[in-house]
């Protein structure tokens, strides 16, 4: 008789142990391995005999290049992220925070693409709950059904029925297969469900979105496998206090994965934002201290973003450091440079730096547009409205040149600024800019006093 194989899984991470360990050794959570079958154990021995079915090695330069079939979902930034729209037969991963708009856009998806027949499988919400939103979004394509369950052969029997051109699984932490003895949401379940749909959309071409939730340190829930299995990994980021929402793409099999696609959540659903820097900038009636705009690059999308920075006294002996959507490490380094190389005396003064919009940036080709706000806070003097900057301040205070500079440049010139602040290693090797634009090279962080000011350097 065959025995049950088991394992203990982590709930948190999907690690994979022989016995029952406090803490995770990967991800070093405590309490979060529990057991579940893999397998049975079987006396059979594996037998070594040549293969005799059609399927043999072939050269490289035999097989026959395949060209995608790529379907328009009738969203311009979510087929951007994709890479020019949805191939048929991929199987795409969407997580995000919850409440952030993963289920909103997947039904957005589903009611819009006119022409498709699409399914949303819910696991989560009732078809009238699912009707409410659909009205709120406005529905347009009356070939979407709407189908509530939990059971993953049932599932699979409605969609081979009905065939439908793309199918939305919202969740795969809810779905559960009849195969596998354990609960819904277990690593097991998440493992040979998603393993099971992803043979079903090879072998029938059918496209299929699958919801994902995400732990609590920002990773994808389940198995480290299920990111594996699927052909794209979308992860929707954004604060859920603020309007603006961000869609990655973190894997693509059959694209770049360099590609962003900006959302504005509202009342009628999530409405693409085709120039983010129009949101991203402000307009005031007179010049204020502290704002310095930057030009920003995030994949292969260039566009402009407004820095605040508030400098202050400090009231007790340790200065604060805040720093929205920046890494505090960073700040905490151009502050460093700014009291070494300029004099600043920084230990004494409270620190408050934030993005317009809400954005989280990573970009280190916006450290010039940082210190230019700091500076500007500091000395209480307005940056020049037609002054943008680009760059990457260095701990020796050299100023290098910012990734894709001469995109940004670019950008700054088609919203009307007149002058852009780069690296002077740049002099040499970036075209003729755009006309209307002027490009100032700098090669020392001290000389970028003289271009916020207009003075040879800042003074108290």
């Amino acid at each position: 008789m065959a025995k049950l194989k088991k394992a203990f899984f982590c709930r948190s991470c999907g690690y994979e142990s022989a016995k029952w360990v406090g803490k995770c050794p990967a991800c070093g959570e405590w309490n979060t391995l529990v057991e579940e079958v893999v397998g049975k154990e079987s006396s059979r021995t594996t037998s070594f005999a040549p293969a005799r079915g059609s399927n043999r090695p072939v050269p490289v330069h035999e097989i026959e290049r395949q060209a995608f079939t790529r379907t328009d979902l009738a969203n311009g930034e979510v087929n951007r992220v994709l890479g020019g729209g949805l191939v048929q037969g991929s199987i795409i991963l969407l997580g995000g925070e919850p409440g952030i708009g993963k289920s909103t856009l997947s039904l957005q998806l589903a009611l819009k693409a006119a022409g498709l027949k699409t399914l949303y499988v819910s696991g989560e919400e009732s078809p009238h709950q699912i009707k409410m939103r659909a009205e709120r979004i406005g529905i347009v394509n009356e070939a979407c059904y709407i189908y509530s369950e939990t059971n993953l052969e049932n599932i699979i029997t409605q969609i081979t029925q009905h065939g439908p051109d793309l199918v939305v699984i919202d969740s795969i932490q809810t779905i559960y297969t009849e195969t596998i003895d354990s609960s819904p949401g277990s690593v097991s379940q998440i493992r040979e469900s998603a393993a099971l749909l992803q043979k079903y959309a090879k072998q029938t071409g059918t496209s299929i979105i699958v919801i994902g939730h995400i732990t609590k340190d920002g990773i994808i829930a389940g198995p480290k496998i299920l990111e594996h299995i699927v052909d794209v990994v979308l992860q929707f980021e954004g604060d859920n206090n603020n309007i603006y929402r961000i869609l990655r793409s973190i894997k693509n099999r059959f694209g770049a994965t360099f590609e962003i696609g900006v959302f504005e959540m509202r009342g009628e659903g999530l409405i693409e934002v085709d120039n983010p820097s129009e949101i991203l900038l402000s307009h005031y009636d007179e010049p204020l201290s502290g704002i310095a705009v930057g030009a920003a690059v995030d994949g292969a999308r260039s566009y402009l973003i407004e820095t605040q920075a508030l400098v202050s006294t400090a009231a007790y002996g340790t200065p604060q450091r805040s720093a929205t959507g920046f890494d505090s490490r960073r700040l905490n380094m151009l502050l460093a440079v700014l009291e070494k190389r300029i004099g600043l005396k920084m230990y004494q003064k409270d620190v408050f730096l934030n993005f317009a919009g809400g954005f989280k940036i990573s970009d280190t080709g916006l450290d010039m547009s940082v210190i230019a706000a700091i500076l500007s806070s500091y000395f209480d003097r307005p940056v020049d409205r037609e002054t943008c900057f680009a760059g990457e301040i260095g701990l020796s205070g050299e100023v290098r040149p910012a990734p894709r500079s001469e995109q940004r440049i670019g950008e700054a010139a088609r919203l009307g600024f007149r002058r852009i602040v780069v690296s002077g290693y740049l002099r040499k090797s970036l075209p003729k800019p755009p006309k209307g634009i002027e490009v100032v090279y700098i090669n020392k962080l001290e000389e970028l006093g003289r271009i916020v000011f207009g003075v040879s350097g800042p003074v108290e």
